[in-house]
């Protein structure tokens, strides 16, 4: 075997990789971008090599690049992890020629399941189960609305070179098939540079289940199912294994066709078969079929991980080195349940924008799995995928990983930045999800009550004024009081849009009344620390003014400055400013233009993707600050909008 392994990756998935490498004894090379050189990938590795700057294109896309590292590192071998280079045929062919091992697949076998219409033929052929439906090459319009008619509606129009929900419209009327199909190919050319487009039956209460496998070349397995139903516009969310109401029926008959898939293209490695299910009438052998294969490993491989006993990586690079397929089908068994969760910086109120931020702060449970890329101090780069982790548990039962898995969300703790969190935990109470009754369409049925922001407890503001006034150090419960005035005080706390006044009076030794408007709460400090109303005190993070307590899904509060707070206060409203760090895409306003609340006045591109910004309320254009493909910070003035008069009216 090699002795030394280069990760053409970052973040979590190269941490993942490195850790299982290491555990065989072998020498990990990092490649880092610059923005990346104190990441928590580069600090792992034994070597790190700089491949360019910030953009993807200047530093893990460029293969050249990654290849020089390698053969200037003694590296025998390229772990390409998931994203960027890992399903790029042209790039296996370039590490092979440089005489280097590629850690999965081979060209021919991305290739022939890259693109979808042609994968769903192959796939046919290899009788695998296909979705109804048009995989042909002819691209005109009326023809293709005469297929969508013989197929049945509703349909969805799907880009052949697609992934992600890019370039898919759902199509339920004939009558809104033809501008559905001119937006689908529009963004497909944009996302991929390939507008070409299959039409497949639309399956009513669909669940999305695969199948792991793993090939030597010759000979597949395949180590069972995952659901990964729980899906937001087409990105799941939470994934679990194995699939809630499987029968051993229909398990034994996805996994033969997916290992004859595996099977049909002389697969290598690890890979996944995708598989749309008929939830509506139970699991049924006669009710799935194929939708892709990723000729990669996922990132929600550790749930297969936690349910057969197997390192998938340790795997892929034996099979890479030219070993065997460790196990044969009869040796794989499936033990218990588990469930993952994708941990993002994003603000959900907000429409789960990407966020960005230094992580003051993060912690996880110990009884949990949890993978990820950063670390306390470290920074979401505008850059990069989001995710701050997945969080992975397992249980004898599905209910009891289940709630594993809600308290091990609400053990979690990250300061510093908005997350998806509190959204994740709803989930994980969802009663609905709780019984099995999961498909793709659970999360937008219920989105409302899953984002909706829950009553904030009066003990945890209490906490927040305590920690605000300095009274949670251990130097003595009395401090941030004076001996010579009364011994209460009063402090101004911001949540969001709220301010909040927390009145602090000295009740005895160690109690501390905290008067909340009509409501009053008590706290008390014994040898075990602070309880709220006779209940222990949450954990908690402070720093520079701002405190996160972790409840809740985490509830942050700023201290406010009463000399301060009138600063800035005439110009509310009339600011448009970037969210976050990133590139503007396009300028859609002029000075002097009428606008109102709501028009789009601009486009910014961050987290690859599109974000657009609009006018929050009826105005005048007063000038535009940006000009297109200008880089911008979070909080830049983009566009300003002019005064209003007393009566609303801008002024002239």
């Amino acid at each position: 075997m090699f002795d030394t392994v280069l990760i053409a990756n970052r973040g979590e998935i190269a941490c993942r990789v490195m850790e299982t490498a290491r555990a065989m004894g072998l020498r990990c090379v990092a490649v880092y971008s610059e923005a990346d050189a104190g990441a928590k990938h580069v600090a792992m590795a034994d070597e790190a090599v700089c491949i360019g700057g910030a953009a993807p294109a200047e530093s893990y896309l460029r293969g050249e690049r990654i290849i020089e590292a390698a053969r200037a590192t003694g590296a025998g071998a390229i772990h390409p992890g998931y994203g960027f280079l890992s399903e790029n045929p042209d790039f296996v062919d370039a590490v092979e020629a440089a005489g280097l091992v590629f850690v999965g697949p081979g060209a021919k076998a991305i290739r022939a399941m890259g693109l979808k219409d042609a994968a769903k033929r192959l796939m046919h052929e290899a009788g695998v189960p296909v979705v109804p439906g048009y995989h042909g090459e002819e691209q005109d319009a009326r023809f293709l609305a005469g297929e969508a008619e013989a197929i049945g509606y509703p349909v969805l129009i799907k880009a052949v070179a697609g992934g992600g929900g890019k370039g898919m419209r759902l199509v339920e009327r004939p009558g809104d098939f033809a501008d559905a199909l001119k937006s689908a190919q529009a963004e497909a050319r944009g996302a991929f540079g390939n507008e070409a487009v299959l039409i497949e039956k639309f399956v009513s209460k669909p669940r999305h289940i695969e199948v792991q496998v793993f090939g030597d070349g010759t000979n597949a397995v395949h180590l069972f199912e995952r659901d990964c139903s729980l899906q937001r516009r087409h990105q799941k969310v939470i994934e679990e294994a194995p699939a809630p109401g499987m029968t051993a029926e229909m398990r034994q008959a996805m996994g033969a066709a997916a290992v004859r898939a595996a099977e049909a293209i002389g697969y290598k490695g690890a890979g996944t078969i995708e598989f749309i299910v008929d939830g509506s009438r139970g699991l049924r052998p006669d009710g799935f079929w194929f939708m892709e294969m990723n000729t990669r490993l996922q990132v929600e491989h550790p749930v297969t991980e936690l349910v057969t006993g197997v390192d998938l990586v340790e795997w892929q690079l034996r099979v890479a080195a030219g070993e065997p397929l460790p196990k044969t089908q009869g040796e794989l068994e499936l033990t218990g349940h588990a469930f993952e969760a994708r941990l993002y910086a994003e603000d959900v109120p907000a429409g789960f924008l990407p966020a960005t931020g230094r992580l003051a702060h993060l912690a996880f449970p110990d009884d949990v799995r949890s993978d990820s890329g950063v670390r306390s101090g470290d920074v979401i780069s505008p850059h990069y995928d989001p995710m701050i982790a997945k969080l992975i548990v397992h249980g004898a039962t599905r209910e009891i990983a289940l709630r594993k898995l809600a308290r091990g969300l609400a053990g979690t703790q990250v300061a510093g930045t908005v997350t998806n969190l509190a959204f994740l935990g709803a989930l994980a109470r969802h009663t609905g999800f709780a019984a099995g009754e999961v498909d793709t369409g659970l999360i937008g049925r219920d989105l409302e009550a899953l984002v909706a922001v829950p009553e904030l407890p009066s003990s945890v503001v209490a906490q927040a004024a305590l920690v605000a006034v300095g009274l949670w150090e251990d130097a003595g419960w009395q401090g941030g009081f004076t001996l010579w005035g009364p011994l209460s005080r009063t402090v101004l706390l911001q949540h969001g849009d709220d301010e909040i006044t927390a009145v602090l009076r000295v009740a005895g030794p160690g109690r501390v009344e905290v008067g909340l408007g009509e409501s009053v709460v008590l706290a008390e400090r014994g040898d075990g620390g602070w309880r709220l109303d006779g209940r222990p005190a949450a954990a908690h993070f402070a720093a520079s003014g701002e405190i996160t307590v972790f409840a809740a899904g985490g509830q942050v509060f700023h201290v406010v400055d009463p000399l301060a707070r009138a600063a800035g206060a005439g110009a509310a409203g009339n600011l448009i400013e970037a969210p976050m760090p990133g590139r503007v895409v396009s300028v859609l306003a002029v000075a002097g233009q009428e606008v109102q609340a709501g028009d789009r006045l601009a486009v910014l591109e961050a987290m690859k993707m599109e974000h657009t910004l609009t006018a929050a309320r009826d105005g005048v254009v007063a000038e535009v600050l940006v000009s297109e493909g200008a880089q911008v910070e979070a909080g830049a003035a983009l566009i300003r909008l002019e005064d209003e008069d007393s009566d609303g009216e801008a002024a002239a």
